[in-house]
Formats: C-alpha cells, sequence, structure tokens
C-alpha cells in the first residue's frame, strides 16, 4: 500500500560523513538529510531566517547560484495522515499558517513534484527547527533494536512501511523527549533527478 504524500518544501542541502556522535549504522560519506543539525542548508530569503523553498525552481535555482560542490535540491513530502498531528504540534511550537509558509502548504496538501525517490528520513519539529533521528544520540540503534528497521543508502530508510513503523514506535517510545515528541517519516526526492 503506498500512503498519499503532501508536499512540505523543497531544501538546498550539503551530503556530509558521517561525524564521531552518530551512530555507526549509517554510512560513513555522502548522507542525506532534510534536518539543518546535521547537514548545512541554504537559505531561502535574504535574511537567511527561512530554508524552505516553495517550488523546486527556486529551490535548483539557488543551488545553481551557490555555485558550491556537494549541493543538492531535496523535495520533501509528508504522509497526508500524519499532517493534522504535525500542524498542531506546529501550532504548539509557534509556527503560524501564513500565506506560503510549510504549515500553509501542508495545509493545502498540495503533491509533491516527481523525483527520484531517495528515502525516508524520520525527522520532528521543535521550535523551529527539523530534527533528524540520526542527530539526537542513540535513536538510531533504539530505532533498530525495538524495530529491526535501520538506515540504509545515504542514511535514509528506504521502504515506507518500515520507516513509517520506525516514526509511530518513535513517538511512542518518547526518547526524543524533550525536543521531539511527534516523529513523522518525511519522503526525500531528488530534484531534478540527481545521478548516485
Amino acid at each position: 500500500m503506498t500512503t498519499n504524500y503532501a508536499l512540505a518544501g523543497y531544501r538546498v542541502a550539503s551530503r556530509e560523513t558521517r561525524q564521531d556522535w552518530q551512530d555507526a549504522d549509517l554510512p560513513s560519506t555522502d548522507l542525506v538529510s532534510m534536518s539543518g543539525c546535521v547537514v548545512e542548508l541554504l537559505a531561502a530569503d535574504p535574511q537567511g531566517w527561512v530554508d524552505w523553498f516553495g517550488d523546486s525552481e527556486s529551490a535548483e535555482q539557488a543551488r545553481v547560484q551557490a555555485n558550491r560542490a556537494g549541493l543538492h535540491a531535496l523535495g520533501v513530502g509528508i504522509a497526508a495522515s500524519d499532517i493534522p498531528a504535525l500542524l498542531a504540534d506546529m501550532a504548539e511550537g509557534g509556527w503560524e499558517q501564513q500565506a506560503g509558509s510549510l504549515p500553509e502548504r501542508l495545509a493545502r496538501r498540495a503533491p509533491i513534484a516527481a523525483g527520484r525517490l531517495l528515502g525516508f528520513e524520520l525527522v520532528g519539529y521543535d521550535c523551529g527547527l527539523w530534527h533528524t533521528w540520526t542527530c539526537l544520540g542513540g535513536l538510531v540503534r533504539d530505532v533498530r533494536q525495538a524495530t529491526g528497521v535501520r538506515p540504509g543508502r545515504w542514511g535514509l530508510i528506504q521502504d515506507e512501511q518500515q520507516a513509517r513503523r520506525a516514526a509511530d514506535w518513535l513517538t511512542a517510545s518518547k526518547l526524543g523527549d524533550p525536543k521531539v515528541f511527534l516523529w513523522v517519516a518525511a519522503m526525500l526526492v531528488a530534484v531534478p533527478d540527481v545521478e548516485e
């Protein structure tokens, strides 16, 4: 069964190598993430306050203009069934549904642009930041021990149902406390399609 995903937005991110503090189950290089905790993100506005692009064209244009090796544009999708709880979590954290914002895009449930599926990342929102399960110590190990789910290529979970099961378990476990209480499996796609 394939889940319906809505567009959260686009991020222009670096690919990184695994740091000493990250779980050894992660690949050593070419880690892909939508989280500024583990990768560098390009700003979508001149002031540097927003790192979400509203469309793939502006994300790709920013990537090209940055003229730096190792950057790629990512489309981020959130399962439609996860959107109500995620919007409530974001509102509680102070993120309002302003026109063009990530919460407004999620509420519209716009489809995510076509691209090559890279995998799924367990992420959660905390006061303007997006944490990944790979940035909070020991969560990759905890998820593996409890569910058998482990990261694959690019440090992402390759199977959608495994990713959703792992996110549900991580939320129920409360192991992200006090930073993240609600975990979702974000779908990451390469936009435009990147070479491996």
